[in-house]
């Protein structure tokens, strides 16, 4: 099987439409991490102006131990809220490089078949069980391929699954502490 200068031009092509789709989404993600960093940014100097205004309203310890105390659970909230932003748009851009890597490796390996078949067809009499060899050993690959794919997914989903434990767990400690230290 000859490639022909059209099908590398095509291929060519594809893969320059892949690079500068990916570009787009890589540069998506960081305005979107720029947006929430400035978002963040804004709402913490506004909360600093209006805590500090609080803490010189403060007439004793008292209050200012009360002040402190019901801070602690907004700041966890929204601690946890940062993050699950910031985990969303690195989950998503990383998802949106899986689809491409996998749409270009499930390609690749349509492209390896197709060639191993023709080379099959073409090949000399007698070699039927080397041919039968080699496409097992792409059936196998393709099998262990495909195995790597879902324990990544598996992996992937777990992780989520942790943070969301991590962050509900943390934001309930702070519900909890915040009372007790009144």
């Amino acid at each position: 099987m000859t490639l022909t200068a059209e099908q590398i031009l095509a291929s060519h092509k594809a893969n320059i439409e892949t690079l500068f789709g990916l570009t787009t989404k890589a540069f998506e993600g960081v305005e979107k991490l720029v947006e929430l960093n400035v978002t963040a940014s804004r709402a913490a100097l506004s909360e600093a102006a209006s805590h500090t205004q609080a803490v010189l309203g403060v007439k004793d310890a008292q209050e200012l131990l009360a002040l402190q105390a019901s801070l602690f659970q907004p700041l966890a909230e929204k601690t946890a809220a940062y993050s699950r932003h910031l985990y969303d748009i690195a989950s998503g851009t990383g998802a949106e490089f899986g689809k491409a890597f996998e749409a270009k490796t499930a390609d690749a390996q349509k492209a390896f078949t197709n060639l191993v078949d023709s080379a099959a067809k073409n090949a000399p009499a007698g070699s039927e069980t080397a041919v039968a060899m080699m496409k097992s050993t792409v059936s196998a690959a393709n099998n262990a391929f495909e195995s790597v794919q879902k324990a990544v997914k598996q992996a992937s989903d777990m992780a989520e699954a942790n943070f969301n434990a991590v962050t509900n767990t943390a934001v309930n400690a702070a519900k909890t502490a915040a009372p007790r230290k009144r």
